[in-house]
């Protein structure tokens, strides 16, 4: 029973990675504008809430400031750390 719950957890772990990893490619190398960006942000967010329901705050603290960066450097947002020397 313990094995096949760790199974479990392990896929939906790759399946967040993939996820994630996907978001910052398409983030990268796609034309998306702002609100485009910011919606597959948000996308990725439910996707993961869904496999992780009660990890929305480990969520925020580990994969959001990644994509916030990307878009930060994407489309030069003023006094985002980005920005600064």
């Amino acid at each position: 029973m313990q094995e096949e719950f760790l199974r479990e957890e392990e896929k939906k772990m790759r399946r967040l990675r993939y996820i994630v990893d996907l978001t910052e490619a398409v983030l990268m190398q796609s034309n998306l504008t702002l609100r485009e960006s910011q919606e597959l942000m948000d996308q990725t967010k439910k996707a993961a809430l869904v496999l992780f329901p009660d990890k929305e705050s480990v969520y925020d603290l580990i994969y959001m400031p990644r994509f916030k960066r990307i878009i930060e450097e994407r489309f030069t947002i003023p006094g985002s750390l980005s920005g600064r020397n």
